[in-house]
Parts: structure tokens; sequence; C-alpha cells
């Protein structure tokens, strides 16, 4: 990196996360909510004017662009992946962020909530970060540095490379998704138009991690059928399907599969909604785990539970309805083990501690990688993610950019 380049990663982050891209699992339509494709339009424009010419975005709010080649080697078409949507969990309306200069240890207690305070003792993370510039929501709303922390440094190492034609690296792609925290953010990428063989998402968290696996998961539904009479005169006929679905929910382990209670490899079974009347009930569960053998377990164990409950009600009825979300990318990074070496290798050059780790959940790689696509994940510096507490360190997002710097050399290099 020159060491005079002035980076555009924290002013572009602070503009991108004041953007409302929440996605919405309930919505039918993709994207799930229209506003992510503001976000989109101002990323193509803003590439563009960084000199990348044929920066796009389709009808499904994805943008494509290419940072053209600077070398005559073959070298394999890297892609570097972000996504723009953030978690439904909090609200990303009105992110107000602020930036803490030269952060010195202390709570940080966000202004507009004052009930919100990021304590050390419950993000070890930061005692670690004394001295940075660390970014914050205002107490109101999530900070969205999930992921757009990722989109923020893929756009400042594309303007670097392109201000240095001196530093040679291959063809690189750039994909910018929506509604990957509604579990569909590749489900209407154009892998022809992509035309990568290898990538990498920049969605993951503390400095220096790099992840080669992910869980496997699966979404589960649970449909359960009562018998709906007047309760005046319900003595011996009314099956309630609320009361079986509280059974259900009620039966389920406390101490183990479960996410309050688990933790490194350890899987889990969760329930996420709830909905009904007496006459019909759903219940909505996230399974998770490292291999679908797991997961199979667990769904097995589920069907059991929703079995002997419904058999404690005459008269009611459930099904359990599987749907596969995506697997462990470690499956197919396994085959291709240049792509962890190369970014192992980019990190250190980088100056940064290598840490290796897995994921307790997932990333647009996990699915990526099973589309023909290996794609580990990059840190971004993102912490605390989903919450109104959520931060992240300008220098790590800084030291994010030279990664990617130091990454596509090394693909040139080994090419």
């Amino acid at each position: 990196m020159d060491k005079n380049y002035a980076y555009s990663v924290t002013e572009r982050f602070l503009r991108y996360v004041q953007i409302d891209t929440q996605s919405d699992p309930l919505s039918t339509t993709f994207p799930s909510t229209a506003k992510q494709k503001d976000l989109a339009k101002l990323l193509v424009n803003e590439l563009l004017e960084i000199g990348i010419t044929d920066a796009v975005t389709d009808e499904f709010g994805y943008v494509y662009a290419t940072i053209p080649a600077t070398t005559t080697k073959e070298v394999p078409v890297i892609c570097l992946c972000a996504h723009m949507d953030t978690a439904p969990d909090c609200s990303g309306t009105n992110v107000k962020p602020i930036v803490h200069k030269a952060y010195n240890g202390e709570d940080i207690i966000l202004p507009d909530d004052t009930t919100q305070v990021i304590r050390t003792k419950d993000h070890p993370y930061l005692q670690g970060k004394i001295g940075d510039d660390i970014i914050t929501a205002s107490g109101n709303t999530l900070l969205g540095a999930d992921n757009k922390a990722g989109v923020a440094e893929i756009m400042d190492a594309a303007s670097y490379l392109l201000q240095h034609p001196e530093i040679k690296h291959g063809k690189i792609r750039i994909l910018f998704t929506p509604d990957e925290e509604v579990g569909r953010g590749v489900q209407h990428v154009n892998m022809e138009q992509l035309g990568a063989r290898f990538g990498y998402t920049m969605d993951g968290g503390e400095l220096g991690s790099l992840e080669d696996e992910t869980f496997a998961a699966d979404g589960v539904k649970i449909s359960i059928q009562g018998v709906s009479v007047h309760p005046g005169t319900a003595k011996g006929k009314l099956v309630s399907a609320i009361k079986v679905a509280a059974e259900i929910v009620s039966a389920l382990p406390k101490d183990i599969l479960s996410p309050e209670t688990t933790e490194d490899r350890q899987g889990f079974i969760h329930p996420v909604r709830i909905e009904g009347m007496v006459e019909k009930a759903e219940i909505e569960f996230i399974i998770r785990d490292f291999t679908a053998a797991e997961l199979e377990g667990h769904e097995f164990y589920l069907r059991k539970i929703m079995e002997s409950t419904v058999a404690r009600h005459p008269g009611a009825t459930a099904t359990m309805k599987v749907t596969e979300q995506y697997r462990n990318m470690k499956e197919v990074l396994d085959k291709h083990p240049q792509v962890v070496a190369n970014a192992e290798e980019a990190i250190k050059r980088a100056g940064i501690k290598l840490e290796r780790m897995s994921i307790r959940g997932g990333t647009d790689g996990s699915r990526l990688s099973f589309m023909g696509l290996p794609c580990p994940n990059i840190f971004t510096g993102e912490m605390a993610l989903h919450s109104k507490q959520e931060y992240v360190s300008v220098q790590d997002m800084q030291k994010a950019v030279n990664t990617i710097i130091e990454l596509v050399q090394v693909w040139e290099e080994r090419s």
C-alpha cells in the first residue's frame, strides 16, 4: 500500500449506513424491500466515478462491476462480494453514525438511548481497540457495519487499484448482493454474467479472521391443525392449536440444542416465529449444525417432539416441512486449498495476525461455494452484529482494504 494513500473507506461507510436497506423475511418479492436498490444505484454511480466502465445493477438489485487485469499472466478471475442489506432484527431507519475518535477504553454510552451502553466487559474485543476510531450508531438503530463495512472496503480497494495500475493483478469482479440477511442473497445471481472462478465474501468480524467453514442450515415449519368450537360448549370437543404449539416449544431442551446455551461447534434448534389461532397454528424454526447428518438428527428429534405432543391432544394433527437453506462451505473449499491459502498469505502480508475461525451462521459464500464459486469469508471489523450496540473500528476497516490489495497480488504471483 502507498503509505500516503488517503483511505476513503470511512467516508464511504458513513454514507452507506445512512441509507436504509433492511431486508424483510416475510416479503415475497426480490429483493425483499425495494429500498435496497437505493444503495445499489449509489454504488453503481460511485463505481463509474472511480473509473470502472461496466458497473451495472439489474432488476434484482445486484451490482456487478469489473476491475480490469493489469498483468499478462493467466490469473483466475476473483470475485469480491459483500451484501447491502441489514438485518430485520433491529431498525435500520435513520441510522446516525457516530465516530468516537481515539477510543479511550471506557464504556460507550449511546446518546439517543442512554440505556444502550457498549461495555468492555460485554464486548472484550473493544479492549484491544484503545486508540482506534470506533464508529457506533446513536442508540435507536443498528449501525449496519454488517455488511456495509465490507461494501465500503471493497469500494476503497477498487478505487486504490484503479489509481495504482502498476500493481499486478488479474481480472477482479465485484458483486454486491441484496437479501443476504434473510437467506436469499444469491438466489438470482447470474453466475455466467459474474464470470468468476473463485471468490471472497468480505463479511467477517474481528481483525485477521478468516473463515472457511459455516453452519449447515435448514428451515423447518410445523403446521398444527386444531378443532375450533365455541368456548361455551367446548368441553371434550375443542383442541387448541395454540396450546399444542406452545407445548412443542416448551418441550425443546434448555441446556442443549438452544442458541442461548451453545457455542463453538454445538448446533441448535431455534424457534424464530410462531403464529396462529385456535384452529390453526404454525411454528418456524432454524436448524443449525456443521454437517448435514447432524441436521437430520436434530430434525428427527424435533419430529418426535411434535408427534408425541400431538398424540396427547386427540383430534389435533400436525405436519413438518423441512427446507434446505445452505450447507457448510468447507465441503467445497477443502477441494480448492489455494483459495484459503492465498487469503492466509494476504492477511500475513498486511501485517495482521491470522485467526482461523468457523462461522456459527452463514454467508453468501456458503451458497456461492455450492454454485461453483468457492468462497471463504474475510474479516471486515464488524462487531456486535444485528444490535443497537454494533460497532466497527476505522483502523480494522483500513486493514481489510490492505488485505484485499495484498490478496489480488498473491493470486497474480502464484498463477
